[in-house]
C-alpha cells in the first residue's frame, strides 16, 4: 500500500512551512533516517527525515513552495515490492494512512525559495488533543505509533523539548502497558478553549487606492512577517499591559566590566570572555526574577505557572524580522557564561540555525535598543511570557546626589507586564531588585 508523506510539525506552535528543497527525487529508495528535505519555518530551515522505507513514486509538493499546512500531502512512497507507477498514480487518495516526516536532526542553511504553488489542503491537527480539552504536543512517528498501539498520547510524559511526546516515550508506554486512547471526537469544552482567529488587516484594495499609481512597489510578507504581526496583535488584544519605569545607575557597573574583561584570561591569543553591559544585564534581570519569585511567572485560564527557573529570552534582530534565543536557567550561570553563549546564539540566530528549543518558551525577555541611542520606549510581551524588559542607552545627565548637582551614567528601562498576573506593585518590586543588581554589580557575582 502507497505511503503518504505529509508535512511535519518541526515545533508546537508550527502550522505552515515552505518546502524549500527536496533531497531526494522520484525513483529514488529511501530509508528511514534518510534525510528527504529541507523545511522552512518563520524562524529557521531545518532537514527532515523518512520515517518509513520505500522508493519515491511521486513529489507532491514542488521545492519552492510556501504555506503548506502541516499535515497536507507532500510526498508519495512505494513500499517494498509495490509498483511505483501505481502508487503515484493513487497519490493523495483517501486509502493509504498519512506518513509525517520525522522531526528535524540538524539545521541547514536558508534556501532561496522558488515562486508560491497552491498548497495542498491540512489534514488532522498537528497534536493530540485529550479529553479534558488538552493540548498534548508531540512528534508525527510518536503519533502514529500511539495511533497503532491505541495509546492515549496526554497519558504519556514527554522527554523531548517543553514536554514533547516521542518515539522512545511512545514505545516505553507500549512496553508498559500505557492506557487505551480517549475518544478521537473534541469535547464542547477544547471546542471553547479554542482560540479565535486574529482580524485581518486592511486590504490591499483599500490601501492602494490612496497612493498614487506607480508611486509604490508591493513587497510580499514572508513567513517570519506574518508570524510577528499574528503574534503582536494576539499579544495587545489578549495581553493587558502595564509599564513601569525606572533610571539606573551605570557607572559602577561599567567599572565592574571593564575590571572583569581586563582579568579574562587569554586562549590563543584572545580573551575567554568579553562583557558586554547587556550580559549584565540579562544576568541582572534573571537574579531578580529568583528574587522576586511571584513575578517569574505565566498566565493560564486555570492556573498561574510558577517558574523554578528564570529563563531570559533576549530580542535580537536578524534580517527581516526578530527572533529571541533564550538563556536557560540564567540565574545559575556566570556572566562569562552567559556572555559566550549570547554570542553563539545570536551569531546563529542571523544565521537562522537556532533550534526550536533554544528561541521557544522561556519565562521573561530583554529588549535592548541603548546601542541604537534610544533613550526609553515600551515592548510589547512575547507570550506566554509575563514581562519583558525594554533598555534604553546609558548616557550622562545630571542627578543630584548628597544635595549637590554631579554627573552620572544612567540608563532607563521599562519593564511591561501582563496585568492579570504580575500588578504594578509587583511590577515595581522586580524593577527595584533589577535596578539594586545593576547600581551594586558586585552582587552579580557572589
Amino acid at each position: 500500500m502507497p505511503i503518504n508523506i505529509t508535512m511535519p510539525a518541526l515545533s508546537p506552535t508550527m502550522e505552515e512551512g515552505n518546502l524549500a528543497k527536496w533531497l531526494v527525487k522520484e525513483g529514488d529508495t529511501v530509508k528511514s533516517g534518510d534525510i528527504i528535505a529541507e523545511i522552512e519555518t518563520d524562524k529557521a530551515t531545518m532537514e527532515v527525515e523518512a520515517v518509513d522505507e520505500g522508493t519515491v513514486a511521486k513529489l507532491v509538493v514542488p521545492a519552492g513552495t510556501e504555506g503548506v499546512k502541516v499535515n497536507a500531502l507532500i510526498a508519495v512512497l512505494a513500499a517494498e515490492g509495490e509498483d511505483v507507477s501505481a502508487a503515484a498514480s493513487g497519490a493523495g487518495s483517501a486509502a493509504p494512512a498519512p506518513k509525517a516526516a520525522e522531526a528535524p536532526k540538524a539545521e541547514a542553511a536558508p534556501a532561496a525559495p522558488a515562486p508560491a504553488a497552491a498548497a495542498p489542503a491540512p489534514a488532522a491537527a498537528p497534536a493530540a488533543v485529550s479529553a479534558g480539552g488538552n493540548r498534548t504536543f508531540s512528534s508525527p512517528l510518536a503519533r502514529r505509533l500511539a495511533k497503532d498501539a491505541g495509546i492515549d498520547l496526554s497519558a504519556i510524559a514527554g522527554s523531548g523539548p517543553h514536554g514533547r511526546v516521542v518515539k522512545s516515550d511512545v514505545e516505553a508506554a507500549v512496553a508498559g502497558g500505557g492506557a487505551k486512547a480517549a475518544p478521537a471526537a473534541a469535547t464542547p469544552q477544547a471546542a471553547a478553549q479554542a482560540p479565535a482567529a486574529a482580524p485581518k488587516g486592511a486590504s490591499d484594495e483599500s490601501v492602494l487606492k490612496l497612493f498614487e499609481p506607480g508611486s509604490y512597489e508591493l513587497v510580499p510578507h514572508d513567513g517570519m512577517r506574518k508570524v510577528i504581526a499574528k503574534r503582536l496583535v494576539e499579544s495587545k488584544q489578549t495581553v493587558p499591559h502595564f509599564y513601569v519605569t525606572v533610571d539606573c545607575e551605570l557607572d559602577a557597573l561599567m567599572s565592574l566590566r571593564a575590571q572583569l574583561n581586563d582579568a579574562a584570561p587569554r586562549k590563543d591569543g584572545a580573551p575567554a570572555y568579553k562583557l558586554s553591559v547587556n550580559d549584565m544585564v540579562i544576568k541582572a534581570m534573571a537574579l531578580a526574577l529568583r528574587d522576586v519569585p511571584d513575578a517569574n511567572v505565566s498566565w493560564t485560564e486555570t492556573n498561574m505557572v510558577k517558574h523554578k527557573h528564570a529563563d531570559v529570552g533576549v530580542a535580537v534582530s536578524i534580517p527581516g524580522g526578530l527572533i529571541t534565543p533564550i538563556i536557560r536557567k540564567a540565574e545559575e550561570k556566570t556572566l562569562s557564561a552567559i556572555s559566550n553563549e549570547m554570542r553563539d546564539l545570536g551569531k546563529r540566530a542571523k544565521d537562522r540555525k537556532l533550534k526550536p528549543e533554544e528561541y521557544q518558551g522561556g519565562t521573561s525577555s530583554v529588549s535592548n535598543m541603548g546601542m541604537m541611542g534610544v533613550k526609553q520606549f515600551a515592548a510589547v510581551i512575547n507570550p506566554p511570557h509575563a514581562t519583558i524588559l525594554a533598555v534604553g542607552a546609558g548616557e550622562q545627565r545630571p542627578v543630584v546626589k548628597g544635595g549637590q548637582l554631579a554627573v552620572a551614567t544612567v540608563m532607563t528601562v521599562t519593564l511591561s507586564t501582563d496585568h492579570r498576573c504580575v500588578d504594578g506593585a509587583l511590577g515595581a518590586e522586580l524593577l527595584q531588585a533589577f535596578k539594586g543588581y545593576i547600581e551594586n554589580p558586585m552582587g552579580m557575582l557572589v
